[in-house]
């Protein structure tokens, strides 16, 4: 097995299309052809991490923060970031990073604080735009049916809980190809009728380029005519925070108890009790200041983040508690969802969960 096979596996779980603009994810140090002697799990590439991928002779580091953000200009081991970068390279580690591609997956990193939480009826908070694509193309009539199955079963046509949907219609072609074509219906040179099907077919878009080499694959054309539009329809299971229900309403302080412990968290900074039980909760791992209307909006009692400052409190308005867990205490678990998972992928090495603890924030 190689890196790449892993990345493979990673971005099955978390497409890197779905990662937020301003993030850095994808390999960030090392060879993707390299053959795996082992997989370390970590929240943060420190050099203490590092130094226990050395001890544990693996030679990946799948990490969910990107140790590399902004650009390196040089590499000279003057911080904390060019020390892990320069002692990576010379040990011959690799370093993937996944962030905001699995903050934004279903089954990420609000879906684990949902379950820790043991809240159900899950919803996306904050669905991603941009994210559904749309295909148009045309192929003979008497082709449509085996077009229509490949682009399937390359897993264009799903939406939501069905599959296999596509819109067709029936009519005529008209083409002429000049002396240099090869037509394979018709002359070159004579203008041709065919009878064709129009196909129109949705996709998600981290799929589009092996939507399209299905399409140039199966197609019969020399020339494949063919349109991609991209939708204003929302993927509910892309996006950003999730929200959900306790099974069982609690009051603020049972709540904020329940919080803390599931949570194993220190410290809870929160806005104002409210007058009311806590039924609906959103969620959303790391800093979530920007969600906190979107929570209001979807009715939440309770909204679960980090990295609150003093004016956001002001937000809750008596009808929503703010709950502030620190950035770490929100994603911890996160590295335990990464070595679950590829745990029941790769079963011929162990996939290693760091015990190294990077919360650089400490109470006293």
């Amino acid at each position: 097995m190689i890196v790449q096979d892993v990345i493979n596996h990673l971005e099955a779980l978390a497409p890197l299309a779905y990662a937020e603009d301003f993030d850095n994810v994808g390999l960030l140090v090392g060879d993707k052809n390299a053959k795996i002697t082992g997989v370390l799990v970590t929240l943060d590439t420190l050099e203490t991490v590092v130094d226990e991928a050395i001890d544990k002779k693996c030679n990946l580091i799948v990490s969910f923060h990107p140790i590399i953000f902004k650009g390196l200009k040089k590499i000279t081991g003057k911080n904390y970031v060019e020390r892990v970068v320069l002692k990576a390279i010379k040990n011959d580690i690799a370093i993937y990073a996944i962030h905001t591609a699995l903050d934004n997956a279903w089954q990420g990193v609000n879906h684990m604080i949902c379950d820790q939480l043991k809240l159900v009826n899950k919803r996306v908070l904050i669905p991603q735009s941009n994210t559904i694509k749309k295909l148009t193309t045309y192929v003979p009539k008497q082709e449509a049916q085996q077009l229509r199955t490949a682009l399937f079963n390359a897993g264009a046509g799903n939406i939501g809980n069905y599959d296999n949907c596509s819109f067709n219609v029936d009519g005529f072609g008209t083409f002429k190809g000049n002396a240099n074509s090869n037509p394979v219906v018709g002359e070159k040179e004579i203008l041709h009728t065919e009878a064709e099907t129009k196909i129109t077919i949705t996709y998600a878009k981290h799929l589009e380029s092996k939507i399209l080499k299905t399409l140039f694959k199966t197609h019969s054309y020399e020339e494949v005519a063919y349109e991609i539009t991209t939708l204003e329809n929302k993927n509910q299971h892309i996006g950003m925070g999730m929200l959900g229900e306790l099974e069982n309403p609690m009051d603020g302080p049972c709540f904020l108890e329940h919080l803390k412990a599931k949570m194993n968290t220190e410290c809870i900074r929160h806005s104002a009790l409210i007058n009311k039980s806590i039924k609906k909760v959103a969620v959303l791992g790391g800093s979530g200041s920007f969600a906190i209307q979107a929570a209001q909006a979807a009715g939440a009692d309770a909204f679960v983040t980090a990295d609150l400052k003093y004016h956001d409190f002001f937000m809750a308005e008596n009808n929503i508690i703010l709950a502030d867990i620190g950035h770490y205490e929100s994603e911890q678990y996160t590295k335990n969802l990464l070595v679950a998972y590829l745990t029941k992928k790769i079963t011929n090495f162990a996939i290693v969960l760091s015990n190294t603890n990077t919360n650089p924030v400490k109470y006293f």
